[in-house]
């Protein structure tokens, strides 16, 4: 049982396992996936990924900056506050920090290999400060049609320091480019011992390499209709400061 979870109503468990969930090293794709890429952000330049993620009875904000400062690794610090219900203290907020290195970088037509690892926290979970986690991720990418349509792969490990349990990740993605401008995307996800997610989407360069904005419907495989959730998101990227 994951920590947060553990403490609420059965509702609030559906909320609380689904951000718990995605908070886990499959979190920072390039938006809107899940599942992540063996790619980073431009040497010397930063983005800003944020989106709204809306359930049944709740709704989550996130925001979540990084920016490549040398050249091959990435850092992100961000996190979110996901509100349900009508009560005052019905908020789980989230912080969130992580590394990320190329150990292969992505070739047209070819592979690449990434590593991931990082920590969270949920200071505002409970009554009571609860500890957050650890994980570790390991994502592949291979480039087919020349780049029009990208394949991921991770497989990685988190660990709930409150439970003082290790669960294993995972994540399969695909991102097809439809034009210059559009990109779909489908993706499966989870952690052992839970039912896997699926989340389906597209996303639009207005303006191309700086301003993207997403859409996505997603849901857990055979659970209530609690999990079902739709997101809007915008990402920003900036020029390199080195050029």
């Amino acid at each position: 049982m994951l920590p947060i979870s553990a403490r609420l109503s059965p509702l609030r468990r559906v909320f609380a396992a689904t951000l718990l969930l995605c908070l886990t090293p499959l979190a920072w794709a390039a938006r809107p996936l899940v599942t992540d890429d063996a790619r980073i952000v431009d040497p010397q330049s930063c983005q800003l990924e944020s989106w709204l993620r809306f359930n049944r009875d709740g709704t989550e904000r996130w925001a979540l900056p990084g920016c490549n400062f040398t050249g091959n690794f990435e850092w992100t610090f961000g996190g979110s506050v996901q509100r349900y219900g009508d009560g005052p203290g019905n908020a789980i907020t989230d912080l969130q920090l992580q590394g990320k290195t190329v150990l292969k970088p992505v070739e047209t037509n070819g592979y690449g290999v990434a590593l991931t690892v990082g920590m969270t926290e949920y200071p505002k979970a409970s009554p009571r400060r609860t500890p957050g986690g650890l994980y570790l991720n390991l994502p592949l990418t291979v480039s087919m049609r020349d780049d029009r349509l990208l394949l991921h792969a991770n497989v990685g490990a988190t660990h709930d320091r409150a439970e003082r349990q290790t669960r294993m990740t995972w994540g399969v993605a695909g991102e097809a480019t439809i034009s210059e401008r559009w990109a779909m995307i489908a993706e499966t996800f989870g952690e052992s011992g839970d039912r896997p997610w699926i989340q389906l989407g597209a996303r639009v360069w207005i303006v191309p390499q700086r301003v993207q904005v997403d859409m996505t419907w997603g849901t857990q495989l055979n659970q209530p209709r609690e999990t079902r959730f739709v997101s809007v998101g915008l990402r920003l990227l900036s020029p390199s400061w080195g050029k």
